[in-house]
This record gives C-alpha cells, structure tokens and sequence, in this order.
C-alpha cells in the first residue's frame, strides 16, 4: 500500500489532512490567499465511513463569489479517492473577521 505525504511537511497524511490540502486550493478570487488561511472554514468533521461536513463561512454575507467558492469546496473533496458523501454548510455565525487569518495570510496581504 502506498503511503502519501504532506508536501509541505512530508508527514503522512490522514483523509482529514488530505481535506485540508485540497481546500487549500480553493481561492477567493478577489484575495490571493487560499479559503483555508483566509480563516472561512470553522470545521472539518470527517466521520469512519470517510464522509466529510465541512462548515465555512465567506467574507460578508453580499460576497460576489458567494454561490461558487461553496461548491469550489466541495468538488475539491469530492475528487480525494475514498471520499464518499460531502457535505459543506455556509454560516455567518460567528461573522468573519481578520483576526481569523493565518499568519500567513496576514502576512500576504500586508496586515503584519
């Protein structure tokens, strides 16, 4: 059985590590910082039969990518082999604020 890695760590990587990669790859296209360190993803519950709840938040409730970064999500989980049933809920509760950035992400848009 072959073993897969972070690339960014080079750890071995669960199917909860493997959601977090591929959330990764969704961007808001008005930021050029990835949903995952924007800070709009308030939980990953992956559950022993590899499904996947996924709650998310977006910038403000009038944000222009609100129909499609949901879905972005969800597509992104889906295509991990094993995955089966996605589920992704949007909430504004609590409402997104900058404090909820990565490090990272503050640095990247200047905010550090």
């Amino acid at each position: 059985m072959e073993t897969e890695t972070n690339p960014e760590n080079g750890q071995v990587i669960n199917l909860r590590d493997k959601v977090v990669l591929a959330i990764k790859q969704v961007y808001d296209p008005e930021i050029p910082v990835d949903v995952y360190d924007l800070g709009l993803i308030y939980e990953i519950t992956v559950y022993p039969v590899n499904n996947v709840y996924v709650q998310m938040t977006l910038t403000s409730p009038n944000c222009p990518s609100a129909e499609f970064i949901p879905s972005e999500v969800k597509d992104k989980i889906q295509q991990i082999q094993g995955v089966n049933n996605v589920e992704v809920e949007v909430t504004f509760d609590p409402p997104y604020s900058q404090d909820m950035m990565s490090e990272a992400a503050k640095l990247e848009l200047g905010f550090l």
